[in-house]
Formats: C-alpha cells, sequence, structure tokens
C-alpha cells in the first residue's frame, strides 16, 4: 500500500524543517528574509507537487515507482549527509538504491519522489492591478539547470 496523504504531508513536514535549519546554518544574518522566501516557495508548490511516495518495504517501493517513473530520486529517512540514497535511472539501479536506503535508515523509511532533472525553469515579471489584471512584461532566461538538493548546497 502505498503511503496515505498525512503520511505524506508528515514527510513534507520534515523536508521542509530540514531545509529550515540548513537556512539557518547558512544564513542567521538575513535568515527572516531568507524564511519569507522560502515559505513562499512552499507554498507556491502547494497546488503542483512533485509526485513523493514514503515506504517501508521493496514492494511498496516498487508500486511507487510505477507511479513515479524514472529517473527516481530515493531519500532514507534520518541518515546524514545523503547516506544511502540517490538517483535511480533504471530498475535495477531503483532496488539498489532503496535497499541501501532501507538498510541506511534506522527508521527502515525511504522517500520515493518524481526527479526534476531535465525541467526547465521559467521566469517571468508580471504586473497585476488592483483589478488583479495581470501581463508578463519580460521573460528571463536563466542558465542555471534544476538541481536536486540534499539541504546542504
Amino acid at each position: 500500500m502505498l503511503a496515505n496523504a498525512t503520511e505524506v504531508k508528515d514527510a513534507d513536514r520534515k523536508i521542509h524543517e530540514a531545509e529550515r535549519a540548513a537556512l539557518k546554518a547558512e544564513n542567521p544574518e538575513n535568515l527572516d528574509a531568507a524564511l519569507d522566501a522560502l515559505e513562499t516557495r512552499w507554498n507556491l508548490g502547494e497546488g503542483d507537487r512533485k509526485q513523493r511516495y514514503i515506504s517501508h518495504a521493496m514492494a511498496i517501493a516498487a508500486q511507487a515507482l510505477d507511479h513515479v517513473g524514472l529517473p527516481a530520486i530515493i531519500r532514507p529517512s534520518f541518515t546524514m549527509g545523503g547516506t544511502g540514497g540517490g538517483i535511480a535511472y533504471n530498475r535495477a539501479e531503483f532496488y539498489d538504491i532503496v535497499q541501501s536506503g532501507l538498510d541506511a535508515s534506522p527508521t527502515t523509511e525511504v522517500l520515493i519522489e518524481e526527479s526534476v532533472l531535465g525541467w526547465k525553469e521559467y521566469e517571468m515579471e508580471v504586473v497585476r492591478d488592483k483589478a488583479d489584471n495581470c501581463i508578463i512584461i519580460c521573460s528571463i532566461e536563466n542558465l542555471d539547470p534544476m538541481g536536486v538538493h540534499t539541504g546542504d548546497s
């Protein structure tokens, strides 16, 4: 059985707490502004979330893979520095990384996520008036590829 909505929300909360802790360590002098930006990013993403599932067993992980697809990101719970996790590009790698993650996690738990590798990021400048009319006035080309962050980047 795949993780239910409450488990996914708990996993999201854990991810947010880890991001917040990393932000505090990296940027203590501008913490309020940085946290506001982080909260905005989380809130904007609520309607269009990546696929993610929690698994405690290989059979459940296999079901999650059918929903997430490849490449898939596997993140074991409560490990340091990404130990036991990785990006799987094929089924053999997926099963190896999931087993490594389950073995490394003290709670025998992994988070399996849809990868954002290859996604494009578009930044637009939008002007909005009081009547909520919006217009895109320009697009901005960023040369930075979307990446995978473990909280220490």
